[in-house]
């Protein structure tokens, strides 16, 4: 799940914008001549087809060789290559940025349609939680066409989009484990809802949007993007949400919840442990944010094997709720 995103401190990556290799004189220096040498003469040199589609300019093109540049230097010196903008210095591929995390990303947006078409063509049409499934699934696949986008091409706004992308995934996950958990869900056409019911999950949908819409506009306001409120904000949700699961998955002796609304507490289906060992999983993918290292071959770093290891934990998770699902206790409130 996208959840990994804020356990991994997803915004550790760019708390701070400037970074000890664009501020060094060498670097500065090289990209003042550059610009006004190759941008700024009568004849500024055209750039590649591909650069121009993917928005570069002509000095973030003299930044880029010159951060190459750069850090070939430092290599050959002995040192450890220093950050540019919040950033490793990557090899940049058909002008993208972070051509493996971009890979990767792809690779998540696979998983999600995949899973998707396994949750519409797998669970009961009349399923009560079909639909919130369905919904994160898009959700999911949405957020990750953005930080394929964002890997592309960072910028101000591809990075807003990435990072709201990313926090209607967790807030989505939330809301139908919330809804799962605590029987909000509508029974079948047969039955009526009590008033209630219908009441509080109108509150809660209510108290998601509306804490959606606030987030995004706290984070588009002047003077600067928040990245700490950011990474609070989503750590709250999918501990959360973690947290849920893991109640699930405690044993029948203990459990605080009922799985199932027509079974006792302690009715604990087969593949509740299962729950817990994926949340294991996710929380222990973070470890490549938390270990940032400089990227193999300038193409490789944490954050892109981060994204590849959420790839079949994803995979996992949609077995599961499918599983979950398909539990006979279903069949009881139908």
């Amino acid at each position: 799940m996208r959840i990994a995103v804020l356990l991994g401190f997803s915004a550790i990556l760019s708390i701070v914008y400037a970074s000890t290799g664009d501020r060094a004189q060498e670097f500065q220096r090289c990209s003042f001549l550059c610009d006004n040498r190759e941008c700024k003469g009568p004849s500024p040199t055209p750039l590649p087809l591909a650069l121009r589609i993917t928005r570069w300019t002509c000095l973030d093109n003299c930044r880029y060789n010159c951060m190459h540049e750069v850090t070939s230097q430092s290599i050959a010196a002995g040192k450890r290559p220093l950050q540019y903008y919040g950033k490793w210095p990557f090899v940049r591929v058909v002008g993208m940025q972070e051509p493996c995390s971009v890979l990767f990303s792809l690779l998540n947006l696979w998983v999600h349609i995949q899973g998707y078409s396994k949750i519409r063509r797998i669970i009961p049409s009349a399923h009560p939680l079909k639909g919130f499934y369905l919904i994160w699934s898009i959700a999911s696949m949405n957020t990750w066409i953005w930080s394929a986008v964002f890997h592309t091409r960072d910028t101000p706004l591809t990075e807003k989009l990435d990072y709201f992308s990313a926090a209607l995934t967790i807030l989505t996950a939330l809301y139908f484990t919330v809804i799962r958990f605590f029987h909000l869900y509508m029974p079948s056409t047969s039955e009526r809802a009590s008033p209630a019911r219908i009441m509080v999950l109108r509150a809660w949908t209510i108290i998601c949007i509306l804490a959606f819409i606030g987030h995004i506009l706290y984070l588009s306001l002047p003077p600067r993007f928040d990245y700490q409120y950011n990474i609070i904000f989503n750590l709250v949700l999918g501990l959360s949400h973690n947290a849920l699961w893991l109640t699930y998955s405690l044993p029948a002796s203990i459990s605080l919840l009922k799985r199932f609304p027509n079974r006792p507490k302690s009715y604990r289906p087969r593949v509740a442990g299962r729950a817990a060992v994926l949340v294991i999983l996710t929380t222990a993918a973070t470890a490549f944010e938390l270990f940032d290292f400089p990227p193999w071959r300038k193409a490789l770093d944490a954050h892109a094997l981060w994204h590849l290891a959420t790839a079949p934990i994803t995979s996992m998770w949609y077995h599961f709720l499918i599983m979950d699902a398909n539990d006979p206790s279903w069949k009881e409130i139908r």
